[in-house]
């Protein structure tokens, strides 16, 4: 009697991401805070925003002082988190944009109602030359 057996190709083995993070390395968290009345919360409302996917950020108004809470993201798309300098350093950068962003603005506000008068002005004024 011939018996025969078969074999079946193994196929390797993939490696696998682990099914849950790794809890042990602690979040980075910092608190930075401001003067309110040196600064603007528009500001940090929009430093925040620009934070979404590098940290999340929340702003509570203590007395005279705004308190930001920082929490680095740990999510997988990041290749690193930011240390806690690192993380404070972005924020008061970004901060510090928008605020200058906010004096840009009121110092040229009447020049661009200006040219947009003048646009929308001769825009009208080939409507009706048109109709």
């Amino acid at each position: 009697m011939l018996v025969t057996h078969l074999m079946h190709r193994m196929h390797p083995m993939l490696h696998m991401p682990p099914a849950a993070k790794d809890l042990s390395a602690s979040p980075v968290m910092i608190a930075v805070d401001l003067d309110s009345s040196i600064q603007s919360l528009e500001a940090l409302d929009a430093a925040a925003y620009r934070l979404i996917g590098t940290a999340t950020c929340q702003i509570d108004r203590v007395a005279d002082r705004y308190v930001c809470h920082l929490l680095a993201s740990t999510s997988p798309q990041r290749r690193g988190v930011l240390s806690p300098d690192d993380l404070k350093e972005r924020f008061l950068n970004l901060v510090a944009d928008e605020n200058l962003r906010a004096r840009v603005a009121g110092k040229t506000e009447g020049v661009r109602n200006v040219i947009l008068a003048l646009a929308f002005g001769s825009l009208a004024a080939n409507q009706k030359d048109a109709g």
